[in-house]
């Protein structure tokens, strides 16, 4: 077999398994063999990249950052619909339709919260996908599109040109997931899936947009040359053949069945993967929807049904304090089983103290609760008439319920924190905090890891890290005798980071990058700053009073000092470095762009600070010159705008030396 037959036939085996996984739910194989049949392909492209091709799935994975979105124009506009919110106007807009149309056929499917774009294929190629923007004119997120694996990058058969429209979302379970990963990160987390996968669409890097994992439902045709069809259920249907993942729709005949089509769909849309706020009722004919055409805003022949929010009274039984992975204590209601929004809700969001005191929440009282987004429920009210006498307003506690520490309110006056440097609650954002590249820089050290390290039982603080051993690491899933033994040497050259970096390290609050390194060159060990007076803390730069009094809050907990201890045994360093005597690049700028052979972003970045050099994000006139390494993106193209100097890997390992 020559080498085009394999990568054609690679292409085709792959596309295949990505359509059973990603839209019929149904793989047969399993996902090393999968990884397999990616690799292979991945190889042989890179060997010959003549026979590289944009259909490619290899495409999926994400090309260089863009610099900006481009505006396009759509050539079908993409109008937005007429809402109705209960079901007169529903029988009044229907009735209407009726009037114009006798005999007039119903399609009716739940509406996705999410973000409404077109595709365009030309000749069965996918070329070209754009926001609706105002409706007329869009942003080309192309790239951004390519990474979704339910996109079809090239149909078979296909007319000359077809446009479609769906709505981009993120599915809940991965809404979730990366919500969870941000928590652990410290990151701001999303509000709900709709903004996140908004936000992730806008992302200038594709390579984001890949890892986020973003799902599409197709619901309309925009645009076709080259085959007709006749109704709206018969296009979906050419489009669900032509691999599409399409939305569901029913084709109903009167108010009545639609009406019922719509009371199912609200009554299971908690069962559907996205989100949904309603339901659309159009033309199914074509032809009419020509006719009748369009208002200025809106098309005549279609609506959308919004669900109205819908809110229960219930008990609110008891109310339970969860930690948070950044140590934030959470009050949750749990409250007598209510029936709302299609699920059975048994708890309810209370948010932070000052929510409960602002509605003045207390056990036993009888509260309205809604779904917020139609995914977390939350209390809205107290129905203060039927309160019980004797109620006490509720008030958190004021030690941590995971291990007892002390608690602290934030300095914005609304989370209360725990303390601990050891609280298992917080053990997961601890640890990949610690090992993260700004603080000790443990290479391998990722979040699933980290994960398999405390569900194993080898790890419970990351002090625990310097007492692994290779063989013990070597035991769980997806290590073995290699990784294991490169995760010990990273570990092991994590001891000598210095002070600085100990102290990011500690997520002491308040104490960032710029506050680390002033502390350590100030103080120069950790026992001379564990000893300081408020007044001498607050002599350093950066440091003021409140971060002043959160680091010696930090040093008189029993779990830092054991947590110290535990380092100190283990020989990691505590001390800074001493001062550079070569600062042969003060005064000079550098961005690093691209990927490097032989250090790492934050080697690099390290070595230039240690010689008196800023290393910056962003290129800009005042940049001395820019480090590319592989694939540098469009930071280089900015850089020759400038006539800023760039150099290669070579040369900066020369003008470090």
């Amino acid at each position: 077999m020559n080498v085009k037959t394999e990568i054609e036939q690679l292409k085709a085996e792959i596309n295949t398994h990505n359509y059973r996984y990603h839209v019929l739910d149904d793989p047969i194989i399993d996902d090393f063999e999968y990884d397999a049949l990616m690799n292979r392909l991945i190889r042989l492209e890179e060997e010959n990249p003549e026979l590289l091709t944009q259909d490619s799935p290899t495409q999926r994975i994400g090309g260089e950052p863009l610099s900006s979105f481009q505006q396009v124009v759509h050539q079908v506009a993409m109008e937005s619909l007429t809402d109705v919110f209960s079901e007169q106007e529903l029988e009044d807009f229907i009735r209407r339709l009726g009037n114009a149309v006798p005999d007039a056929e119903f399609a009716v499917e739940p509406k996705v919260d999410g973000l409404s774009v077109s595709l365009t294929y030309e000749n069965g190629l996918f070329v070209n996908g754009a926001t609706r923007g105002d409706g007329r004119v869009g942003e080309n997120v192309t790239e951004n599109l390519k990474t979704i694996k339910t996109i079809p990058l090239a149909i078979e058969n296909a007319p000359e040109l077809l446009i479609v429209r769906g709505e981009v979302f993120m599915p809940k379970r991965i809404f979730e997931a990366l919500n969870e990963e941000r928590e652990i990160k410290g990151l701001k987390l999303f509000a709900n899936p709709r903004n996140a996968a908004a936000g992730t669409m806008r992302q200038m890097d594709p390579k984001i947009v890949a890892s986020r994992r973003l799902d599409i439902r197709i619901f309309n045709v925009q645009d076709a040359k080259g085959i007709n069809f006749t109704t709206h259920s018969e296009s979906l249907e050419y489009l669900r053949n032509k691999k599409f993942h399409v939305n569901n729709c029913k084709v109903c005949h009167d108010y009545a069945s639609c009406v019922d089509e719509i009371r199912r769909l609200g009554d299971q849309r908690d069962s559907f993967p996205f989100g949904i706020d309603g339901a659309v009722v159009k033309l199914n004919s074509l032809r009419d929807r020509v006719r009748l055409g369009s208002t200025s805003k809106a098309p005549r022949w279609a609506a959308a049904y919004k669900y109205p929010p819908e809110k229960k009274e219930t008990i609110l039984q008891e109310i339970a304090v969860q930690v948070g992975r950044t140590g934030v204590l959470t009050p949750r209601a749990v409250v007598k089983a209510v029936r709302l929004a299609g699920t059975t809700v048994t708890s309810a969001s209370l948010h932070n103290q000052n929510f409960i005191d602002e509605k003045d929440i207390r056990i036993g009282d009888t509260v309205v609760v809604r779904k917020a987004g139609e995914i977390i429920p939350e209390v809205i009210e107290v129905v203060k008439a039927k309160r019980k006498a004797g109620s006490v307003p509720y008030k958190l506690p004021d030690t941590c319920p995971e291990c007892g520490a002390s608690v602290t309110r934030d300095t914005d006056g609304v989370a209360m924190r725990c303390t601990s440097a050891e609280c298992p609650a917080q053990l997961l954002r601890n640890i990949v905090h610690f090992a993260s590249k700004n603080a000790m820089d443990i290479d391998g050290l990722g979040i699933s890891v980290v994960k398999a390290l405390v569900d194993s039982g080898l790890i419970k603080s990351a002090a625990d890290l310097y007492y692994l051993r290779a063989e013990d690491v070597a035991n769980l899933e997806r290590m073995g005798k290699k990784s294991s033994e490169n995760l010990i040497k990273a570990i092991e050259a994590s001891k000598n980071r210095g002070l600085s970096r100990l102290l990011i390290a500690l997520g002491i609050r308040q104490v960032g990058e710029n506050a680390a390194r002033a502390l350590a060159k100030h103080f120069q060990t950790l026992d001379a700053l564990e000893r300081a007076t408020q007044e001498e803390l607050t002599a350093v730069r950066d440091i003021g009073a409140i971060t002043a009094g959160l680091i010696q809050e930090w040093f008189s907990l029993p779990q830092s000092q054991h947590f110290l201890q535990m380092l100190q045994a283990a020989g990691v360093n505590m001390s800074e470095a001493e001062e550079p005597s070569d600062l042969r690049l003060q005064g000079k700028t550098f961005v690093i762009t691209g990927t490097l052979n032989k250090y790492s972003r934050e080697e690099a970045k390290t070595l230039l600070e240690r010689l008196g050099a800023k290393v910056s994000s962003s290129v800009s006139k005042s940049t001395t010159a820019l480090i590319a390494g592989d694939n540098p993106g469009s930071k280089r193209i900015k850089a020759e705008s400038l006539g800023v100097e760039i150099i290669d890997e070579n040369a900066f390992d020369r003008m470090i030396q």
